[in-house]
């Protein structure tokens, strides 16, 4: 096992955490302040979630790869850019991270810690949203980081910003993200009963999004590790 794991963990909590933060914070922001009307609750939800995700790719890139998500470690692993032994140490720490998150959120907006959500998100259109949702984020991964690796936070910070529009779910694309959104009884939570279809979805779009770019690119890095920037201890991270 790398000796520089524990640090890429704490890298993956930390940007996880600062994630669900913001999703959670600016959820509760855009609905205080946009007095009932939802399209620019969800807009400023909106913003604020694709900027941070550009701000956290850039921050904690150069030393875990900034997944933040275990369906990217997965899909790292199976193109051989995460050793198979460490995909539970980072999902561990981008689910600890993410609840982490939304307690502080909470405690910002003098929300009670933990409550679960309310928020139903049922239904065939929500898990093929999520689907979809998924699949574009590791294609965009992929494809973007092929074509020019400095731009992917850029691209991935872009693409959940279309997709909470373009997707009846509002694009969570994230199974960490999933789970921690329903102990939030906020804008931007969901049901615990309606957490595990999105999981599922997700893994499979994730899976879906990978091999599908690996056929459509041959030249396709063997190691998702290769389509961000290079860490500084010279490997490559996604």
């Amino acid at each position: 096992m790398s000796s520089d794991l524990p640090r890429r963990a704490v890298a993956e909590a930390l940007g996880t955490a600062f994630l669900l933060a913001v999703v959670i914070g600016s959820g509760i922001m855009g609905e205080r302040l946009a007095n009932g009307n939802i399209a620019i609750a969800l807009l400023a939800n909106t913003l604020a979630t694709g900027a941070g995700l550009v701000a956290l790719i850039l921050t904690f890139g150069s030393i875990s790869g900034a997944h933040f998500n275990p369906v990217v470690s997965l899909a790292d692993a199976t193109r051989g850019g995460l050793a198979w032994r460490e995909v539970p140490v980072y999902i561990l720490a981008q689910v600890v991270g993410a609840f982490f998150g939304v307690a502080v959120a909470h405690v910002m907006f003098g929300e009670p810690l933990f409550f679960a959500s309310t928020h139903v998100r049922a239904g065939a259109p929500q898990i093929v949203s999520e689907f979809v949702a998924t699949f574009g984020l590791l294609a965009t991964i992929w494809g973007s980081g092929r074509a020019r690796p400095s731009a992917v936070p850029f691209a991935v910070g872009a693409y959940i910003t279309a997709a909470y529009w373009f997707t009846s779910s509002t694009s969570f694309a994230n199974p960490a993200v999933t789970l921690a959104r329903a102990a939030s009884n906020t804008f931007a939570g969901i049901r615990p009963a309606d957490a595990l279809g999105f999981v599922v979805a997700q893994v499979l779009g994730a899976a879906a999004g990978t091999f599908t770019l690996a056929w459509l690119i041959p030249g396709l890095p063997k190691a998702a590790g290769r389509v961000v920037e290079p860490r500084h201890d010279g490997e490559d991270v996604i």
